[in-house]
C-alpha cells in the first residue's frame, strides 16, 4: 500500500504521537492509527501534519479513564 519509508514514517509518528500513552490503552492507539493512515491514503505524508493529526485524534480517543 505504501512505500517501505512512508510506512516507517508513519509506525514512527504513530509511536511518537502515542509514547505516553499505556501499552493496554489499544482503543485510543488504534483510533490514532486509523486517523493517520487516512490522511496519508490522502496524500498528507509530512512528518508535521501526520503529527498534528495523530496529536487530534489522541484528544478525540477514547479512553478507559474517561
Amino acid at each position: 500500500m505504501f512505500e517501505q519509508a512512508t510506512t516507517a514514517l508513519l509506525r514512527a509518528v504513530l509511536d511518537e504521537v502515542c509514547e505516553n500513552l499505556p501499552r493496554d490503552e489499544t482503543g485510543a492507539r488504534t483510533h490514532v492509527a486509523c486517523k493517520i493512515l487516512e490522511a496519508a491514503k490522502t496524500g498528507e505524508t509530512t512528518p508535521d501534519e501526520l503529527r498534528q493529526i495523530g496529536r487530534k485524534a489522541l484528544t478525540q480517543a477514547p479512553s478507559m479513564w474517561r
